[in-house]
C-alpha cells in the first residue's frame, strides 16, 4: 500500500496529502521512470557516477517554478562537468522543451513525471490533491545516495538556493 502524509505541506495555506516516503539524507535515492520525451525514458541510472541536484517543480508555467528552473539553470554554469542539474515537473515533455526554449534555459535537463508519477511517488512528493510533484531539492552524490533534502513546506514557496548549491559544492 502507497503510503500518504496527509497535512505533510500546504498548497495557499490549505492542507494537502503527499503520496511516498519522506526521504532523508543517508537513504539510497529511490530509482524512477520519467519521460526526457515522449519517446525517451529516463532513470536515476542514466545519470549514474554524476552528482545529481534534482530540483522538482509543480509546473514550469508558474512564477515560481519559473524562477527556481532558472535560478538552478544560471548556477549549472559553476558546478562543472561531475554535475547534472534534473528539473522534474508532470508538464509534458512538449510544454518542456517550449519553456526552455522561451526562457533561455540550457543548462537543465528537464524530465516529465506525466506518465507514471514514478518520481513522484518514489521521492514522497506526489500531491494527491492535484496529482502534481510538490516543491522539492534533493541532492544525490554519485553513489546516488541523498546528501541534501528540502521538502517545501508550503507549494508556492521557494527552496533555499544556497544550502542546496552548498551542498552540490561539498561533494566536489
Amino acid at each position: 500500500m502507497t503510503q500518504e502524509r496527509t497535512g505533510a505541506a500546504t498548497f495557499k495555506g490549505n492542507p494537502i496529502t503527499l503520496i511516498g516516503p519522506e526521504l532523508k539524507v543517508g537513504d539510497q535515492a529511490p530509482d524512477f521512470t520519467v519521460s526526457k520525451n515522449l519517446l525517451e525514458d529516463a532513470s536515476l541510472k542514466d545519470f549514474a557516477g554524476k552528482i545529481k541536484l534534482i530540483s522538482v517543480v509543480p509546473s514550469l508555467d508558474t512564477g515560481v517554478c519559473d524562477a527556481q528552473t532558472r535560478r538552478f539553470n544560471v548556477e549549472a554554469a559553476d558546478l562543472g562537468e561531475n554535475v547534472v542539474v534534473l528539473t522534474v515537473s508532470v508538464d509534458l515533455p512538449f510544454a518542456q522543451e517550449r519553456w526552455c526554449g522561451a526562457a533561455g534555459v540550457d543548462r537543465v535537463v528537464t524530465l516529465s513525471d506525466y506518465k507514471t508519477r514514478s518520481f513522484g511517488e518514489n521521492y514522497g512528493v506526489l500531491i494527491k490533491e492535484f496529482q502534481l510533484d510538490m516543491r522539492s531539492i534533493f541532492v544525490v552524490d554519485a553513489e546516488d545516495k541523498i546528501t541534501y533534502v528540502e521538502y517545501l513546506p508550503e507549494m508556492t514557496d521557494s527552496p533555499n538556493f544556497e544550502q542546496a548549491i552548498a551542498a552540490v559544492k561539498a561533494l566536489l
